[in-house]
């Protein structure tokens, strides 16, 4: 029997600093995930209630935290907040899910 591996999405992010009158500084990063950010970009724009550009700014931002609290959920950093991301979390998916079933 076959099992059913997902394999990552590998992402580059490039973060451009636009109002600067001379030089804008530059970020530049790679990361890996499991879910398809233009996916999820998407649901939380049909789904959310938010403005799309608001939309995609949180569900990046979700990408982005979410799977390194995870990895690190019992560092002194993310202890005490990660109960209250993940009840966010399941808010935020049940919003998003009731949105497409009532549409």
């Amino acid at each position: 029997m076959m099992s059913k591996i997902k394999s990552e999405n590998n992402y580059r992010v490039t973060i451009e600093q636009v109002n600067a009158s001379d030089n804008g500084k530059t970020l530049q990063f790679e990361f890996e995930d499991r879910e398809d950010l233009f996916n999820v970009v998407e649901n939380l724009k049909k789904g959310s209630g938010l403005e799309a550009p608001i939309a995609t700014r949180v569900a990046v931002a979700l990408r982005l935290l979410g799977p390194v609290m995870m990895k690190n959920r019992k560092h002194a950093l993310f202890i005490d907040f990660m109960p209250h991301f993940k009840v966010f979390m399941q808010h935020l998916k049940n919003t998003v899910k009731k949105s497409a079933q009532e549409k």
